[in-house]
């Protein structure tokens, strides 16, 4: 190599130096020679400070305009279709050598939004999540500028201390007296993880070090309409499905508790142990709310840890006149609450909180790792709470959360929840009015089912055929509405019933209005079935 080459390995100073030793750091850079290590110029920041600030300035009115006014306006679609192969010809997604210009980036965006489901539309219906709350909104801007991670005091003093402070509050709404604990996770489903591996710690502490060859064959319970992620919690954590025993419920979808203490007898007569049982506070597709006073009798009797799925119903415990759908939540030893569900802190607000004050969570969970939790700090150790998480890198979630429940308050939040299950009962008695609309069942929560039968089956008597019909019905519909973008509504069949819609209403932003329209659309798109 000649000698004005850089090797690997090597730093060089080009150009004349013989004048600058004693240069101030505080000179303007462009004065000082350009440094190279491994052939690479390190001086000032490959940034352009300008041309990042000019393109934030741009997109920021984009993103306001379309994926926040527009996206939020009942004028406007809700879904602009294109199927998988359409939209790739039209996003253009491979990824090439070089970068594009601002112009082409910031369309870029616009066909992001402009392609994307406005769930924050007020005729988007179809999940268990809805709305678009402002508050929150402005949280999730100020956490994604600032991206945080949750495992020190001294990465993340503020989101630690909001998380903190809401964690408390949700653990007083649930009504534990003496307290507990908790932490936020990146959703119910591994909310609902969480609480099988605490449990299994809880029954067998030697599991953390010993792992599963220790263990005896053990035995989860759950009812028949939980939320699939128990299953995968059990696949997952090396407990198996088979040993997930699965409960009837009755006709409204809540657990048997008589069907649930005879599966405890006979996994005891097999020799199994029985440690757990997940009973769920709003099933994903009914509502129901599993009877959980009963369930944590059987759970005493027979030494097991509850916990407890509100992952959707839990907003409920924020009503006065609605939180007795929650009776006995207090009973339980784990609770799985979204706030991203009914009370609308955006995706994703996911707490996992246990009614313990011995450290069960570090203990479970934690590593020491030492590079992030040495304990001779100079500040009180105790806020470094990420050795609690399975995660290392963590989301503030708890701060959207925090800012919107300061900003409306707790009453406000009550407010959401009666009205919309105020807006279910209003939707519930309509369809009863209506020829053609018929309920699966009385509404317990939001989720309001119904089935759509178009005129030409009016007269049919019920029978197999006639639910054979009934059953093409929703995916017609459901096909057509997303097509013209006017809303969206989820179907799905249930044991042996046919296809039904299944209605979520959450967003204080729908009205009665809406409603009848939601009605008057699906008859519109159906009635020539």
């Amino acid at each position: 190599m000649g000698s004005g080459e850089s090797r690997p390995g090597k730093v060089s100073l080009c150009g004349d130096t013989s004048s600058k030793a004693s240069e101030s750091p505080a000179e303007p850079k462009g004065k000082r020679p350009p440094v190279l290590v491994d052939g690479v110029t390190l001086n000032g920041p490959t940034l352009d400070i300008r041309e990042a600030e000019s393109f934030l300035r741009e997109a920021m009115p984009i993103v306001m305009e379309e994926a926040v006014w527009k996206a939020t306006d009942v004028k406007e679609k809700v879904c602009e279709w294109r199927s998988p192969e359409q939209l790739k010809d039209l996003l253009d997604l491979e990824l090439r050598e070089g970068g594009e210009a601002h112009p082409q980036i910031l369309q870029r965006c616009r066909d992001a939004i402009r392609y994307s489901v406005k769930t924050g539309h007020p005729l988007f219906f179809n999940q268990l999540y809805a709305g678009m709350d402002p508050y929150s909104l402005v949280g999730r801007f100020i956490t994604e500028a600032i991206n945080p991670s949750l495992y020190t005091y001294e990465v993340a003093p503020v989101f630690l201390l909001t998380e903190e402070a809401v964690l408390k509050k949700m653990i007083e709404i649930i009504g534990w007296q003496d307290g507990g604990d908790g932490i936020f996770s990146p959703g119910g489903s591994v909310s609902n993880m969480y609480a099988v591996n605490v449990a299994r710690y809880h029954h067998c502490p030697d599991v953390k070090v010993l792992g599963l060859s220790a263990l005896p064959r053990l035995v989860m319970f759950t009812s028949q309409e939980c939320h699939y992620s128990v299953s995968k919690a059990a696949a997952f954590l090396g407990i198996g499905t088979n040993n997930v025993y699965v409960i009837p419920s009755d006709k409204r979808g809540k657990m048997i508790p008589a069907e649930f203490e005879k599966q405890v007898q006979r996994a005891k007569d097999e020799g199994a142990l029985p440690f757990m049982v997940n009973a769920t506070a709003g099933t994903t597709v009914l509502g129901a709310f599993d009877p959980l006073e009963e369930i944590a009798d059987i759970c005493e009797r027979h030494n097991l840890w509850m916990h407890v799925d509100a992952c959707w119903g839990g907003g409920a415990l924020m009503s006065k006149k609605h939180r007795y759908l929650l009776q006995g939540i207090h009973r339980a030893n784990s609770v799985a609450w979204n706030p991203h569900k009914m009370l609308m802190a955006g995706l994703q607000c996911c707490a996992f909180m246990v009614r313990d004050k011995t450290n069960l969570l570090q203990r479970c969970h934690s590593a020491q790792a030492s590079y992030l939790f040495q304990q001779d700090k100079f500040y009180d150790v105790s806020y470094d709470t990420g050795d609690k998480s399975i995660q290392c890198s963590r989301k503030p979630d708890a701060f959207k959360f925090w800012l919107m429940w300061k900003a409306i308050g707790t009453k406000g939040l009550e407010e959401r929840v009666d009205r919309a299950l105020a807006m279910a009962r209003y939707l519930a008695e309509e369809i009863k009015k209506r020829d053609g609309f018929r309920l699966v069942m009385e509404p317990e929560y939001t989720n309001v089912c119904f089935w759509y039968i178009p005129p030409s089956l009016r007269d049919t008597a019920d029978g197999p055929e006639f639910w054979r019909k009934v059953h093409a019905v929703a995916p017609v519909v459901k096909e057509r509405m997303m097509k013209k973008g006017s809303m969206m509504v989820g179907y799905q069949p249930h044991g042996d019933k046919a296809n039904f819609f299944r209605q979520i209403i959450i967003s204080p932003q729908v009205s009665r209005e809406d409603m009848d329209f939601l009605l008057d659309q699906i008859h519109s798109l159906g009635m020539d079935l």
